[in-house]
């Protein structure tokens, strides 16, 4: 069994970690609940198609996804009530896009999957 058996406690580290969570404890929750709900495939895909694309409306995400506009509007109806995605409204058509603030914060795990894809294969 393995034990952590520590000689010297840095006090001066230990605080500093325990108030940078503090300070960022209002992120962290933002961040897990769209983590949480980012864990269904099809609710990731949409993040990821409107943060590639701007907007969508859920007769092209029922197209790009191949789901019935039904299916689609249901998962963009939970992000809308967990404030991950905005809309606006043209006439009877509804675009969606994601909140500002959660652009930024999806950005960097969508960087990661577009670069991924755009890495060279290896023989």
């Amino acid at each position: 069994m393995n034990t952590c058996k520590r000689i010297f406690a840095d006090v001066g580290q230990i605080n500093n970690c325990k108030d940078i969570l503090q300070k960022n404890s209002q992120w962290f929750s933002e961040l897990a609940q769209i983590l949480a709900l980012a864990g269904n495939e099809v609710r990731l895909k949409i993040l990821y198609l409107l943060e590639e694309e701007g907007e969508l409306c859920p007769c092209d995400l029922s197209d790009i996804l191949d789901m019935s506009i039904p299916a689609v509007s249901q998962h963009l109806r939970k992000l809308k009530d967990s404030n991950i995605v905005q809309f606006r409204k043209a006439g009877q058509t509804i675009y969606y896009s994601l909140k500002p603030e959660n652009l930024k914060m999806l950005q960097s795990f969508f960087r990661h999957i577009n670069e991924l894809n755009n890495k060279p294969e290896t023989v």
